[in-house]
Formats: structure tokens, sequence, C-alpha cells
């Protein structure tokens, strides 16, 4: 039946993707412009996502690009009014741009522990007070959290942002239900470890180290890729997702 050749197209659809200059983000942007949406990219830089909006009207499919800190009150509210200003009412939000303070518990300081809750949890809510109710208005709507492994099996080197991906996913098991019968779903991607350039300095530093790490973390044996994470995403946010919300696909290699 043709159904299933569409099931998963973006075609007139209108994207956010935080954090989408690089990394996990710039393959979930590329996969939705491929699949017919129009994409706003996000970086935190003017400039910052100039390379990835370049690859994907290279191929013929549509960006465009907006910058914001997201850090101060208000931002993600910002945000939300700058990318709908440049790219019409949003049909697809991915709140995927994150702050990430390694380090023991016991020297988190104040400015880690403001850092972490105010890009990852306090923009969030502003970011879905903006966007949901017009979602809600037109009958349909996709947010796609990306969370983390570390959501569900917290590492204590990363408590804090551990925490705050936690309540991310509660916060989207929260509005999924309010949200469901109006055509609204909110979903979680939680990716296990991927070669991003957020471990480069760990892998490129001690490549030995990181070897025997990544070979004894999952029943892989190895680190996942950006572009590992665009197959869900594109999922998360399409026609083929139409019965699920709530919930969080975890892609971590076996763990």
């Amino acid at each position: 039946m043709s159904v299933y050749k569409d099931i998963f197209s973006l075609k007139g659809r209108t994207a956010l993707v935080t954090g989408s200059s690089r990394g996990i983000g710039a393959s979930i942007a590329q996969a939705y412009a491929a699949y017919g949406a129009r994409v706003v990219l996000h970086g935190q830089k003017p400039g910052a996502t100039a390379g990835v909006e370049q690859e994907i009207r290279a191929a013929g499919d549509d960006a465009v690009s907006i910058h914001g800190e997201l850090s101060p009150p208000g931002a993600g509210r910002q945000l939300i009014a700058a990318a709908e200003t440049i790219g019409g009412p949003l049909d697809i939000l991915v709140v995927n741009a994150s702050a990430q303070v390694n380090g023991a518990f016991d020297d988190v300081t104040p400015e880690d522990f403001a850092a972490q809750v105010d890009v990852n949890l306090r923009s969030t809510v502003e970011m879905l007070q903006a966007v949901l109710p017009g979602m809600a208005a037109r009958g349909w709507g996709r947010v796609v959290n990306v969370g983390s492994i570390n959501q569900l099996r917290p590492k204590s080197v990363v408590s804090i942002y551990a925490a705050t991906k936690a309540a991310q996913h509660n916060l989207i098991q929260s509005l999924a239900r309010d949200y469901a019968a109006r055509g609204v779903l909110l979903n979680t991607l939680a990716p296990g470890l991927i070669d991003t350039d957020r471990n480069a300095a760990r892998r490129d530093g001690d490549p030995e180290g990181w070897g025997n790490y990544v070979r004894t973390l999952n029943w892989m044996g190895r680190a996942g890729t950006p572009d590992e994470m665009a197959g869900a995403a594109l999922f998360l946010a399409s026609d083929a997702c139409s019965f699920m919300t709530g919930e969080a696909i975890v892609m971590s290699g076996g763990y």
C-alpha cells in the first residue's frame, strides 16, 4: 500500500532542532531535511550552523538558521519565537542542545549546577510552554527530547547532568498525557555513548584507554555515531509514531 511509502515523510513540516551545528543534532537535522522537512537549525553563536545548512542546501533540501544561548531566563521562549518567525509555525521540536559538566559530585560548583539546570531543564520548560499550544491548536505536533542513558543509569561523574536528563523525560511523560488527545506526541531518544566532539578530548588524549573503555561499555563494544541516532529521531517525528507517546527509545549498543 502506498501509505507505507509516506509514513516517514516530513514533507510540509517545519522542524526546529536545537544544538544542530554538529553531532547528533546535525545528523537529525540532515535526516529531517532529506525526508522533506523545512529545518530550522540552531547554534549558540552566529554562523555556527553554516556548514550544516550548506550541506543540506547542496543536497537540494531546505534549511534556515538561527542562533542564541539557552541559559538566560526567557531564552527558550525567545528561541521558539525566532524559529517561527523565520520558518513558520513549528510542527516538530527536537530538544537536543544541552550542557554537561563532568566531575566528582563533591566538586560541583553553583555555577556548574546553574549552567546545566538552566540549559537542560529551564529552557526546555520554556520552549514547551511556547510551542505546545500552537501544535495542539493545529491538531498535530511532535516533540523529540534527546535525553541520555544517564537518565536511567546515572554515573556519578555526570550526576547533575543525569538528574536534569531524568527531569526532562519526566516532563515529557507528564505533558504526553495532557496532549495525547490533541495529536501532539512527546517522546525521548536516549543515546548511550556517542562518538562526538564532546568526547574528543578523552578519545584523542588517551586512545588506548578510550578503546578499553568502549569495548567493555556495551554489548557491541563500541561507541555509536551521530548518524545512528537519525533513524529513531525520524521515526519519532513522523506519522510512523502515531500510536506512541511518553516513551523513551534507548540506543546504547546494548547495556
